[in-house]
Parts: structure tokens; sequence; C-alpha cells
């Protein structure tokens, strides 16, 4: 009898094992999501603010504009992200230098020290999930991630990964 996590039997997943794999998403993202929450949570912020602080810790400089085609938010909801991040001192917003419409972001040292609190949180648990799957799993799970994103995405997570930023 096969084996059933062969990658020939892998190819014919029933819609079970697909549940299954769903269900398993939903459980990591509330695992991976739940120590920034809870440091998220003391300063009154969310998610949004979390995903904004990685993203201009990741490429500082980025524009508004760039900012919102990462996050897929309306540009109402990251204002108001944006403004309770600069009002408490950990985002700052320049005017651009050769199109004054543009606005660059960059952290603040408090912005940087608040990322590197909630990506520490999330290395961890990333660094001993992976340690347990050991490397053929986490290329796997590495494929199974970049294939599921949308095209768009997978370029600019691309383009990410390659700038080393």
């Amino acid at each position: 009898m096969a084996d059933p996590t062969s990658g020939e039997n892998l190819l014919y997943l029933t819609d079970e094992q697909l549940r299954q794999g769903i269900e398993a998403m939903f459980f990591a993202y509330r695992g991976f999501t739940a120590d920034p929450d809870r440091i998220l949570a003391d300063l009154a912020y969310g998610r949004a603010h979390h995903r904004a602080v990685h993203f201009i810790n990741r490429a500082p400089g980025t524009t508004v504009n760039n900012l919102l085609a990462i996050l897929g938010v309306t540009k109402q909801s990251l204002n108001r992200v944006l403004r309770s991040l600069i009002e408490d001192g950990l985002v700052q917003s320049r005017v651009g230098s050769s199109d004054k419409r543009e606005r660059h972001l960059y952290l603040t040292d408090a912005g940087r020290a608040l990322e590197q609190r909630l990506s520490d949180a999330q290395r961890a648990r990333m660094r001993t999930a992976y340690r347990a799957a050991g490397p053929q799993a986490v290329a796997g799970f590495r494929q199974v991630l970049e294939a599921m994103m949308d095209a768009d995405m997978r370029r600019r997570y691309q383009a990410l990964k390659e700038s080393g930023a």
C-alpha cells in the first residue's frame, strides 16, 4: 500500500484532506498571530498596524501607494492606521523629493523597537516549527504558500525576497 503522504498521492487530494489543510491553515494563523496580538492589544493596535509596521520596516521609504497595494486595504483604512502610528511616534512620513505628492514612510526608533518585538515573537514560532518539520518540509511549505498567492502578490513577494530588504 502506498504511503498516503507521498508526493504521488498528494496530487489527488480528497475534499476531506483539503478541508483538513484549510483548518490547519486557520489554526496555524491563530497561533502565528497570537503573540503579536497580545503585544498590539496593550497598545490598542490591531493586525493592520502590525502589517503596516512590518512592511515599512522591510522597505524603508516605501510610499503610501505602494503600501496600499501590498496590504490590499482602502486608502481610508490605511490612513487611519498611519495616522495613529505617526501620532504615537512610531512612523515618520516624509514628502517625496521628486514628487511632492508622494509620502514616504519610515519607522522611528520606537517603531523599529515595536517591529522587533512583534517579529521576534513570530520568528520564534516559525523557527520552532521549521526545526520540527525539517528542511525538506520547509521548502515544500514555502512552495505551497507561493503557489497560493495571486500572481501580483507573488511578484511583490519575490521582489521583497530578492531585494533582501
